[in-house]
C-alpha cells in the first residue's frame, strides 16, 4: 500500500470545504468531504476529545468586535502607548472591553486503506464556539504590564455565553504508517509500538476487524533537543471511557480468571482486549498478566494460543506503550 501525502493545494482545499460546513452531530457532510481524499479509504468517527480552550478576541461594552486576537489588539494597543501600560489602562478602564475564549472539541477521523493495523488515515478536526470570558480590566486590580492583561491571575469571569455559531477548524491528515516508520529521536518515540502493532497483526483481534475500529492515534509534535521537529506517537483507546469502571479481582484464577477476561474482551468488542490495553493504558493491571502466566503453568487453557503466547512473552520481557 502507499503512503498517503497529499500536496499543500490538496490539504488547503480540504481544510476549506470542511470549515465551509456547520457542524452537526454526526458530521455526516464532513464524511463525505473526507471520503473523497482516496478512492480506497473511507472514513468513519473515531473519538472526540474536548475541555480545552484558546485565547479569543476584544469585544466592545456593547457587543461590536475590536479584535479577533486579544494578544495581537494588546501588542498594537501598547506600541500606540508607546510601550506604557499604564497609558493604555488608562486609557481603556472604563471603556467596558470584554475577552472572549474559543471552546474546542477534537474530533478524530479514521480510514483504513490496507489490512497492517497502520495502514490508516487520521483526520482531525477541531469544533471551536467563541465564548465570553471575562472584563479585560479590572479597576481593582489594575495590571502592571502585558502579560497580566492578557492572563490576569484572578480576572472578573463572564457567564460562558456564546458569541458566534459553533465553527469546524481542519487541524491536520496525516498517513500513521507514515508516521511510525519515520526515524525518531529516543526522546520523542514510544518504543514498545511497532512491537504492538505487530502483536495485533498476529493476534485473534486481527481476525475480529482492523485495529482502526478500535484504536486511533494521539500524536504530539515537539522539537528534540537539536531542534528537529519530533512527532510522538501513542495509541489511544476508542472504548477507554466504556471500559474504565470494569473491576479486576487480580485474586482470580482459573475459571474464574477466564470470565473476567472473556467479560472484559466482549465489553471491548473484540478478542484479547485486555491484552492490549495491558500494553497501552492502565486498565488491566500487570498483576493481572502474571496471574495468567501462573494458570498457563499450572495447566489452564483458556487462552488462545496466540494470546497465551502474547502474555508469555510479556511477562519475560515488559513493555508499555
Amino acid at each position: 500500500m502507499s503512503l498517503y501525502t497529499p500536496d499543500e493545494a490538496a490539504l488547503r482545499e480540504l481544510a476549506a470545504q470542511i470549515e465551509s460546513l456547520p457542524p452537526r452531530p454526526h458530521h455526516a457532510a464532513l464524511l463525505e468531504i473526507a471520503n473523497r481524499v482516496r478512492p480506497d479509504c473511507s472514513f468513519r468517527y473515531a473519538l472526540s476529545r474536548g475541555g480545552w480552550y484558546r485565547p479569543g478576541g476584544v469585544l466592545a461594552a456593547d457587543g461590536e468586535r475590536l479584535a479577533e486576537s486579544l494578544d495581537d489588539w494588546a501588542r498594537a494597543e501598547l506600541e500606540s502607548c508607546g510601550g506604557d501600560i499604564h497609558e493604555l489602562v488608562e486609557r481603556h478602564a472604563d471603556s467596558g472591553l470584554l475577552v472572549t475564549r474559543h471552546s474546542g472539541r477534537t474530533h478524530y477521523f479514521v480510514g483504513a486503506y490496507g489490512p497492517a493495523p497502520a495502514d490508516v488515515l487520521q483526520l482531525e478536526v477541531e469544533e471551536l464556539q467563541e465564548i465570553l470570558d471575562r472584563e479585560l480590566i479590572d479597576k481593582d486590580a489594575l495590571p502592571e504590564d502585558l502579560q497580566e492583561l492578557t492572563e490576569p491571575v484572578a480576572p472578573i469571569l463572564l457567564d460562558a455565553q456564546p458569541v458566534g455559531a459553533p465553527r469546524y477548524r481542519f487541524r491536520r491528515l496525516v498517513d500513521l504508517r507514515q508516521v511510525i516508520v519515520r526515524p525518531s529521536s529516543s526522546d520523542g518515540y514510544a518504543k514498545g509500538l511497532p512491537r504492538m502493532l505487530y502483536e495485533w497483526a498476529h493476534s485473534s483481534a486481527a481476525s475480529r476487524g482492523h485495529f482502526s475500529d478500535h484504536w486511533m492515534f494521539g500524536l504530539r509534535e515537539h522539537q528534540d533537543r537539536y531542534r528537529n521537529p519530533v512527532v510522538s506517537v501513542s495509541p489511544v483507546s476508542c472504548h477507554a471511557r466504556e471500559l474504565k469502571p470494569f473491576q479486576w479481582n487480580i485474586e482470580a484464577s482459573g475459571v474464574d480468571m477466564s470470565a473476567q477476561l472473556q467479560a472484559f474482551d466482549r465489553a471491548a468488542g473484540y478478542p484479547g482486549a485486555w491484552y492490549f490495553h495491558l500494553v497501552a493504558g492502565t486498565i488491566t493491571p500487570p498483576k493481572v498478566a502474571y496471574a495468567v502466566v501462573r494458570d498457563l503453568d499450572n495447566g489452564f487453557r483458556y487462552l488462545p494460543d496466540a494470546e497465551a503466547g502474547l502474555v508469555r512473552s510479556w511477562a519475560v520481557e515488559p513493555y508499555s506503550v
